[in-house]
């Protein structure tokens, strides 16, 4: 029998500045829900995602989040962070040089997405390997809509994830697909993924702010 993953492709950890989630309480729920395959994609640093590698027993793809002065561009399937506050054609090349994969998280979020005009946007699109067309903490269809038409128009894989800050949003959002073993297998299974999932109640965006607040305010 053909091994399914169950892959929720964008998890944040104690190592993103706005959210609190401990590794091993991760790996802990990802066990307890049966998702056996995670991007682990913290803002500004692949620091978490290459530790929980060590200690989860599934497939964890290490991913960031590097904020440009657009919005966030993802890389995934990298072997050490990239700085932020980068540009996008800067942020792309470092994806590259680590042979990694360009995804575009959230594009078109009311709140979140990428700064960018429709021609602009999808001339990043051509540039990139994937996008996440469905983002548990997206609040509204119309997102989703318009990043699914651009996705099948250019002919690009669709992902999901829940983009989770806490322990409960993780799996709100994933992909049913093959197993992979890499990164060209990940692209053909990503291609034959199913996404399932439901949106997460907005309110836990107050949760970010407060451990974003909170962290700012340890610095100081």
């Amino acid at each position: 029998m053909t091994e399914v993953f169950k892959a929720d492709f964008h998890i944040h950890t104690e190592y993103s500045v706005d959210c609190d989630s401990p590794l091993r309480k991760i790996v802990d729920r990802c066990l307890e829900l049966g998702i056996n395959c995670i991007a682990i994609a913290d803002h500004g640093t692949a620091e978490g995602a290459l530790k929980i590698q060590d200690i989860a027993p599934f497939t964890v793809i290490v991913a960031e989040e590097i904020l440009t002065p657009y919005g966030e561009i993802m890389g995934m399937f990298l072997k050490e962070s990239i700085p932020t506050h980068i540009s996008i054609e800067e942020a792309i090349s470092r994806i590259r040089e680590q042979d990694g994969l360009v995804s575009l998280p959230h594009p078109f979020d009311t709140f979140r997405g990428l700064k960018l005009d429709s021609a602009s946007l999808e001339s990043l699109a051509r540039q990139a390997n994937i996008i996440e067309v469905f983002n548990a903490r997206s609040s509204f269809l119309r997102p989703t809509i318009k990043t699914r038409a651009l996705a099948r128009k250019l002919g690009l894989p669709e992902v999901a994830g829940s983009d989770a800050h806490t322990i409960g949003e993780i799996g709100n959002a994933y992909v049913e697909m093959p197993a992979f073993k890499g990164k060209n297998d990940f692209l053909q299974a990503a291609a034959q993924g199913k996404i399932l999932g439901h949106r997460t109640n907005p309110l836990v965006h107050l949760a970010s702010f407060t451990h974003r607040l909170k962290n700012q305010l340890q610095e100081q």
